[in-house]
């Protein structure tokens, strides 16, 4: 988001607007680019708006975590996942579907996701909070594999995360950058991943 886009949204509240603002700018300028006055700037606010909103660096990390897993959560849509017992097929459609819209329409927030996890290695509190906010994607999966027919859901579930992850990465940073896969191809990677993990390959 940029000033003029702030500026735009006079009914947005404050709090969402320097969180838009600070993830803008992760993507941008990265860790280094995301302090409290650039924050004021970029959302269009007065000068100490950011630092009455997160006084220190970490609630402003903090800030910023939180609506990244807001925003995530309109892409990948964890809520709108199908019915553990939808079947196979349902489940590869809306993974496919999930991912291919977060690759190829919000690579921005790729970045700010990699930026975050990155930082929270160096700070033990931000990682707490960040494996907090994750912990609402990683929940429905194990449910969706367990209803898929896994034996071990949970660590079907991780894998697949760690699939996703690796994908995401790769096409923020990666061999994909130039050229992000297509919704055909994500679903024949997550048959094949889904289909080991249950036998049927």
């Amino acid at each position: 988001m940029t000033a003029r886009t702030a500026a735009s949204r006079p009914s947005a509240p404050r709090a969402e607007l320097i969180a838009d603002a600070a993830l803008d700018l992760l993507a941008e300028r990265g860790m280094r680019g995301l302090t409290h006055r650039a924050v004021d700037e970029r959302a269009g606010l007065p000068q100490g708006s950011t630092s009455n909103h997160a006084r220190t660096r970490q609630a402003l990390l903090e800030t910023a975590v939180r609506r990244l897993a807001e925003r995530e959560a309109q892409v990948l849509t964890p809520a709108e996942m199908p019915s553990p017992q939808g079947g196979t097929e349902v489940l590869l459609d809306a993974l496919s579907l999930a991912l291919h819209r977060y690759l190829t329409d919000h690579r921005r927030l790729l970045v700010c996701r990699y930026e975050l996890a990155l930082e929270a290695t160096r700070r033990p509190e931000l990682r707490a909070f960040y494996d907090r906010a994750g912990a609402a994607f990683r929940e429905p999966l194990v449910a969706l594999m367990a209803g898929a027919g896994s034996a071990e859901p949970e660590r079907h579930a991780l894998s697949l995360v760690a699939w996703c992850e690796g994908l995401m990465f790769s096409c923020a940073v990666g061999s994909y950058h130039a050229s992000v896969p297509g919704r055909d191809e994500l679903r024949k990677g997550f048959a094949e991943l889904i289909g080991g993990m249950l036998g049927r390959v």
